[in-house]
């Protein structure tokens, strides 16, 4: 397969992958701002209300800074893990590198990733911020991200085509670092005699 073939079947996934999650919605993309949108909710809710010493001016954005990546990691690669068991079908019709399969599932999830950057810079306008010479960085960050979740991804489902329990394993390690990461809290309410353990956690960075 050459390069130009490789891209133009890479595109195909990602629109076809981008376009089967929302298929039969009513909503159908809107999700992707619905979703990040009911978890701040909630968070601002319990963290300013049950919990008000929490309660900060902006603290939606600040809600939202930690959600938007982290969304991006759990979903890419809860999704991604399983992509060839699910294309199992394509994978042994079509003769295609089985590289493509996670490329575009992770890819198609960037498209998710980028309409939520979008909500995350309204707010940050409402709440008069503005954009400021730190947004700069956000490509570089975010470049970083969509590597190691490819890295895990690409890692994962090729696990999960003979360990089919690891699903259900990734869920709950999944459940256990949303309160691994400080989307609700700063790095520096963490106590300083964890704080070095704290930072081999790549997805709290």
């Amino acid at each position: 397969m050459s390069s130009a073939d490789f891209f133009f079947v890479l595109e195909n996934l990602v629109v076809k992958d981008f376009k089967i999650r929302y298929r039969n919605m009513s909503l159908g993309i809107v999700w992707s701002l619905l979703n990040p949108l009911v978890m701040m909710g909630v968070l601002v809710l319990v963290f300013t209300l049950v919990f008000p010493d929490r309660s900060r001016h902006a603290f939606p954005v600040f809600i939202l800074c930690g959600l938007v990546p982290f969304n991006f990691f759990t979903i890419a690669w809860s999704s991604g893990m399983s992509c060839v068991v699910e294309n199992a079908g394509m994978v042994k019709r079509v003769p295609l590198p089985r590289i493509l399969l996670p490329l575009a599932s992770v890819l198609s999830n960037c498209v998710h990733m980028f309409i939520q950057i979008g909500l995350l810079l309204a707010f940050d306008l409402a709440f008069g911020f503005g954009v400021n010479r730190y947004w700069t960085w956000l490509p570089v960050v975010w470049l970083f991200e969509v590597l190691f979740v490819t890295g895990v991804v690409l890692a994962s489902c090729a696990l999960d085509v003979y360990v089919r329990d690891l699903r259900y394993v990734v869920d709950s390690i999944i459940r256990v670092i949303f309160w691994m990461v400080p989307i609700f809290y700063t790095v520096e309410n963490i106590p300083i005699r964890y704080r070095g353990a704290y930072e081999f956690n790549p997805i709290a960075a």
